[in-house]
């Protein structure tokens, strides 16, 4: 039995020996794949490849110089053609015409919302045509020096030899006549729609179709392309490629042999780590397995971003010497941690031995004991908080999290289900029903409570309604008192300040007419409050032109768009949009939103205005920048009083965007708010105009 034993067994020398061979031949994989990087570009295809006209390097010494060539065909034509303008397409124009063009709309008073597009590019034309010249002669400068680039580059060429011709312009390294490129030992010759290549092989490469693409984008018309390889350049090339093919075949099979060994090596390891032999059950850890799983992958992820970034540092020739000792500390490291994710696996505990795990292990069962022996109200608490949080950090384990939570309760689903029938009964009005889960117990005593709640439940609902109108007409009847000794305080102000007064006292009476003013905007916008948000405004719902309606709206806000340097960017569908609203609410509306943008944007920022059709709906969106630090809820920010800036040092109300949501909601529409750090964004959603 111990001659048995001792013929499977895996002792730690053996280990270290395969591992030792398995980081040898897996630093030796990489080495190869240096080797061939640094000789052949990377390509292994070599090996494969039976003479130099089916090689990748054939068309790479041909494709370089068609693409150039083509380019200043098809494109650039010639120096005078670019000076012309003729190599600036319509889009590339148009892109740098948009810019301006906007700039148009917002800035000049030429533009005219009412007039159409064509009408106010034309106008556009004639009023930016010093800058549309300057876009055009920036953009031939582009297309000049890309194609001095080109020609210089050709210039450099002196072998294989090329011609190249439009029928008026011609692009050649070599005065031999071409039709005397046929005597040459390989060429290749497009002309209009023909193709003459020799030799016919090269047809059959499977890279040829760098090169037919290239020619395929000329207009076949008149355009002739040709290239011709001299003897002696290619058999220089055709040496060439034999000494790479000799030198990465031998790479190739130190590949497979590194590759095969390294495959073995690690399977083996996989096979035997954590055991002393095929039979022993059981696992034996060492130091490094206590490490944490998601932090050994973190770990051996870092080193491997580490490998590739020193790697990366180290650039050729100092690459091949510096590849192995930089690979195989790191390989073993990380092999060592991968070896430890595989003892983890075959132990059962890859999930159980994260630190993500032993911590909500642990914050579990300190929960669940506070939970049983805890009121109704810590476990009360303990679910409503506790088992979202749990959901949102474990959420790559959600299912399981799911299963705990059905587990706990279905024990008392069945009372739950009644209590819930009872509740939609009451809901529903039947203030009569009786919930009835019978025993005793957590539900139990939460129906009779329900049972109870019934006659303070309408009690609660008549006092709330009753304290809600008491608090609209107690805010309307005194906005509506206040305005009549505010209007005489205002005026007798206006008096004060026409009369000759002592210096400090036209300083006081300024005051008075700053503060008094500052009053009866805010009694007013309280005033509106409240009649918004009690439902007594009047609505007359017609086909509005939303974008008409926003158009002329920011032409009467003009001045004050300049004031606050702000940037409109206005955008919005090619066909109309109606939607069914009441045009003046609409509009007092959306000049609340205007009003708040100009009170808290930061000064020379852009502001976007949108307009989507969501087809049964129109949505119109309002974003800018902040000035001010948005430090607060999109929610509390729709409160009454509440302001942007938490210091109040704005001319703001607080009230704007709770009037803008009472005006919309009396419209059937929504209104709403979101805060993404400084980027504020109002939203109005109303139903669109069938």
């Amino acid at each position: 039995m111990d001659i048995k034993l001792k013929k499977y067994s895996h002792s730690i020398t053996t280990k270290i020996i395969v591992f030792m061979i398995m980081i040898t031949c897996f630093t030796g994989v990489i080495k190869a794949f240096v080797d061939v990087e640094e000789v052949n570009g990377g390509d292994l295809g070599i090996v494969f490849e039976e003479n130099y006209f089916l090689s990748q390097a054939y068309v790479r010494e041909t494709e370089s110089i068609v693409s150039n060539l083509t380019r200043l065909l098809g494109e650039y034509k010639s120096e005078e053609h670019i000076l012309n303008g003729g190599s600036i397409t319509e889009e590339e124009l148009r892109a740098e015409e948009d810019p301006l063009f906007s700039d148009f709309m917002y800035q000049s008073k030429s533009y005219n919302p009412n007039a159409s597009e064509a009408e106010n590019y034309e106008k556009f034309k004639t009023e930016y045509a010093d800058k549309i010249a300057k876009a055009r002669d920036r953009l031939i400068k582009n297309d000049l020096r890309e194609y001095h680039l080109l020609v210089q580059s050709l210039e450099e060429v002196e072998a294989p030899m090329y011609y190249a011709s439009d029928g008026v312009n011609e692009y050649t390294n070599t005065s031999t006549a071409r039709e005397r490129f046929k005597t040459y030992p390989s060429y290749m010759m497009f002309e209009e729609y023909k193709r003459d290549i020799y030799p016919k092989e090269i047809i059959e490469n499977e890279h040829f179709y760098w090169i037919s693409e290239r020619i395929d984008e000329l207009d076949p018309e008149g355009h002739v392309v040709s290239i011709a390889f001299t003897k002696g350049f290619l058999d220089e090339k055709i040496e060439e490629w034999k000494e790479n093919k000799v030198i990465i075949k031998a790479v190739f099979y130190r590949l497979l042999a590194f590759l095969t060994g390294f495959i073995f090596s690690f399977v083996y390891l996989v096979l035997v780590t954590g055991r002393k032999s095929f039979k022993d059950e059981e696992l034996r850890m060492h130091a490094v397995d206590k490490l944490y799983v998601d932090l050994n992958i973190l770990l051996g992820m870092g080193l491997l971003i580490i490998w590739v970034v020193m790697l990366d540092e180290f650039t050729s020739p100092n690459i091949e010497k510096m590849v192995i000792p930089i690979t195989i500390p790191i390989a073993a490291a990380v092999f060592v941690l991968i070896l430890s994710l595989v003892k983890h696996f075959k132990n059962g505990t890859f999930f159980r031995h994260t630190f993500i795990y032993r911590m909500f292990s642990r914050l579990f069962q300190f929960v669940k004991n506070v939970y049983d022996s805890g009121s109704v109200g810590v476990k009360t608490v303990l679910i409503v908080i506790g088992y979202p949080i749990v959901v949102v950090a474990t959420f790559f384990i959600f299912p399981i999290t799911l299963g705990l939570a059905a587990w706990i309760a279905f024990r008392r689903v069945k009372s739950f289900q009644a209590i819930k029938e009872g509740v939609e009964k009451i809901k529903d009005g039947d203030i009569h029903h009786t919930i009835d889960v019978g025993g005793k117990g957590e539900f139990a005593r939460l129906a009779a409570n329900i049972n109870s709640i019934t006659d303070g439940l309408n009690k609660a609902v008549d006092s709330e309604l009753k304290s809600e109108r008491l608090k609209t007409e107690l805010i309307t009847n005194v906005s509506h008192d206040i305005r009549t000794p505010l209007t005489s305080i205002i005026t007798y102000v206006d008096l004060l300040k026409k009369e000759k007064l002592p210096l400090k006292a036209e300083e006081y009476v300024e005051v008075l007419d700053q503060k008094s003013k500052r009053l009866k905007i805010l009694t007013d916008d309280l005033f509106e409050a409240a009649k918004a948000s009690s439902g007594s405004i009047p609505v007359q719902l017609e086909r509005i032109d939303i974008v008409s309606l926003i158009t002329q709206g920011l032409g009467e806000v003009s001045d004050k768009i300049e004031d606050y340097d702000l940037a409109f960017k206005f955008n919005y569908p090619k066909e109309k949009v109606y939607v069914a609203a009441d045009g003046k609410l609409l509009w007092r509306s959306i000049e609340n939103v205007l009003s708040n943008i100009f009170k808290y944007a930061l000064k020379g920022s852009r502001v976007y205005i949108d307009v989507e059709d969501l087809g049964s709906e129109v949505l119109l969106t309002f974003k800018n920048i902040s000035a001010y630090e948005l430090n607060i809820s999109a929610d509390e920010l729709m409160e009454r009083f509440k302001r942007g800036d938490e210091s109040r040092t704005s001319q703001g109300s607080g009230l704007g965007l709770s009037i803008a949501e009472s005006l919309i909601d009396i419209q059937k529409g929504k209104f709403t708010i979101q805060v993404d750090g400084d980027l504020f964004k109002s939203m109005i959603t109303l139903p669109k105009y069938n």
